[in-house]
């Protein structure tokens, strides 16, 4: 069995998605996804909420509502605005009793192969409260990149920080109370221990430029301990007598919940397994992450090595970056409003439009940058003009039976699913590169349809035929509209072609709007 199981990571659930979400992980997996199945494979798509980080309550705090209200409205946000967007989840993870059992089985297995081990770890600490700080509970500067931001994950470098070694710390929540260091006793996963197994990993795994040197900066030093239990109350209470009353970390929660969540997606496709059934490594499942580079220690260098320590676990092949995607040339800031949520804009333009716009400038190598002007002008310029004049052209051949079309245009049209496929196979995968083909191809055939005659109207026919299939994963609408099925190679051989009527592009419809 030849399964590809995409995983992007749960958003932590302290709002809606925006742009920046949406052209990251999200759309990237879901394009990868509908072209997998396209060309005859099958494929599951997980992603949820990540309900458990503290960023949950420090943002209910500012925003002076209950955490709990928080995180279950930010979840309704989510699938509404992933709907809305066309991008298809089989299997959406949030936190329950399935889960929680899932993760404390997980790391209960960890403890008894003794792979977990005790230590003493340094903490802020907050007098006034009596409170341990940690991720979005303590701010300071990273001891690596020493970029501002909080305890973890370096969102600008990717390292994992400690929160004892957060330079000139301060309580996000209290930030002109003093605080002093406290030790406490939590459970870690050696990391280092596993060093061997992640050297020979990484050397067989491709990488973005990005992603490759945060891989060669972590692992030219003695790999940290990674925390798998914290000493707070919000999370899941962890199971181990020797650490009563702390939870389990959040940032350690990615692989039984990428477990979870591939198990809904399976359930949801009518596919009737057990918990990690499509984890094994027997299992004939390729596993590949979405994700944003400030995701990526946790899961490529943590997770992995945490597999490996297990044993029987399939690995993931690739774990597909992206950086950040800014509004204005600044980072996207719920708190400070300077954000464009992905229902917002797509009340006022349709889908695919968005889409488009959003492979056409996701923020795979380095940060990129959203605005409304660019997006009309970049669509109307590269994608509803030359469309609409292509239909138009289609238009004049339908009710005039079948047209032939010559070998010359079945040989352009299995080059364009070639050149389609360099794009959207892994490991490869690009979205910007789909985009460039997508808008080069129509191009390519807005020139043929200027051009059409009797003789040549087939040819033109049978090409956007194909051309609408390739596109298909990207343009969902128009694709929905125009064809009864959306399958590759589709008919590249076809002698013949029956011209049918297409729909049209709008710049400025409602969501969803074609014809």
């Amino acid at each position: 069995m030849d399964r590809l199981v995409v995983i992007s990571p749960a958003p932590t659930a302290n709002g809606d998605l925006h742009l920046g979400h949406l052209a990251g992980p999200f759309l990237a997996a879901d394009v990868c996804t509908r072209y997998a199945r396209a060309t005859g494979r099958e494929a599951l798509y997980g992603t949820g909420m990540h309900f458990t980080q503290n960023y949950v309550v420090t943002a209910a705090k500012r925003m002076g509502v209950a955490a709990e209200d928080l995180r279950e409205r930010s979840a309704v946000q989510v699938r509404q605005t992933l709907a809305e967007m066309g991008i298809e989840v089989d299997g959406f993870g949030c936190i329950g009793d399935r889960f929680t059992e899932l993760v404390n089985g997980f790391h209960c297995r960890l403890h008894e192969l003794g792979l977990l081990e005790l230590r003493t770890v340094r903490f802020p600490y907050l007098p006034s409260t009596g409170e341990y700080l940690m991720d979005a509970y303590v701010a300071g500067g990273c001891p690596s990149c020493l970029a501002e931001g909080c305890a973890g994950i370096c969102e600008s470098c990717g390292l994992p920080i400690a929160p004892g070694d957060l330079l000139d710390p301060r309580s996000t929540l209290h930030p002109d109370e003093p605080l002093e260091y406290r030790d406490a006793d939590i459970l870690v996963f050696p990391v280092e221990r596993h060093r061997a197994e992640l050297e020979a990993y990484f050397a067989r795994t491709p990488m973005r430029p990005r992603m490759a040197r945060l891989i060669e900066t972590a692992m030219a030093r003695p790999l940290p301990d990674f925390p798998i239990t914290q000493p707070t109350s919000w999370g899941i209470p962890a199971p181990f007598p020797e650490v009563a009353g702390q939870v389990i970390s959040p940032h350690m929660e990615g692989m039984p919940w990428s477990m979870f969540t591939t198990a809904l997606a399976a359930e949801q496709r009518a596919m009737p397994i057990t918990a990690d059934e499509l984890w094994h490594e027997d299992s004939g499942t390729t596993v590949v992450y979405f994700l944003g580079l400030d995701a990526t220690y946790p899961f490529a260098v943590v997770g992995t090595a945490m597999l490996a320590a297990v044993g029987g676990y399939v690995l993931p092949a690739q774990f597909v970056t992206n950086e950040f995607y800014e509004l204005a040339n600044e980072k996207f800031s719920t708190s400070r409003g300077h954000v464009v949520s992905g229902r917002e804009l797509a009340a006022e333009v349709p889908r695919d439009l968005i889409r488009f716009h959003l492979c056409a400038t996701s923020p795979e190598y380095q940060r990129t940058d959203f605005t409304r002007d660019a997006l009309f002008r970049v669509c109307e310029s590269r994608l509803t003009g030359p469309w609409n004049r292509v239909a138009a052209a289609v238009d004049e051949w339908v009710g005039r039976g079948p047209l032939p079309v010559s070998e010359d245009a079945r040989q352009m049209a299995l080059r364009m699913v070639g050149l389609f496929a360099d794009g959207y196979e892994l490991p490869g995968f690009s979205l910007t590169a789909v985009a460039s083909t997508l808008a080069g191809q129509l191009s390519r055939l807005d020139r043929l349809a200027a051009e059409v005659t009797p003789a040549t109207a087939g040819d033109l026919c049978h090409q956007v035929d194909v051309f609408l299939r390739c596109a298909a994963p990207i343009l969902v609408d128009l694709a929905a509209g125009a064809l009864s099925d959306t399958t590759l190679p589709g008919h590249v051989d076809a002698d013949a072609v029956t011209p049918e009527r297409l729909p049209r592009l709008a710049g400025t419809a409602p969501v969803g709007t074609v014809g």
